[in-house]
């Protein structure tokens, strides 16, 4: 179900942008989108956040917007929702259902 839900957003953020990237560092973020020669959007995809992942995907996340320099990203989840706040970036943990409607 996890990989079917990366697809899904993958599928959905590739009708709105063009060029879509994985980033890897120390950490790594799923989905980079850009438009125009400027970064977009970071997106994580996964299923359940929970103790075991969270630390992961949040510290992806955020290396990823501290490097390209973004104050915005997403972790899509299946229904979980949470909004995360540091170093003047925000995360925001969204249902997949509302992240798709965007």
């Amino acid at each position: 179900m996890g990989k079917r839900l990366e697809n899904l957003v993958f599928l959905h953020l590739r009708r709105k942008y063009r060029q879509i990237f994985y980033y890897k560092g120390h950490g790594e973020c799923d989905f980079v989108t850009m438009e125009k020669n400027r970064v977009k959007e970071a997106v994580q995809a996964c299923l359940t956040i929970d103790d075991e992942n969270f630390e992961r995907e949040y510290n992806g996340l955020l290396e990823a917007m501290g490097h390209l320099d973004i104050k915005e990203g997403s972790i899509v989840t299946l229904n979980q929702s949470d909004t995360f706040e540091k170093e003047g970036m925000t995360i925001k943990m969204i249902p997949a259902h509302l992240f798709l409607r965007e």
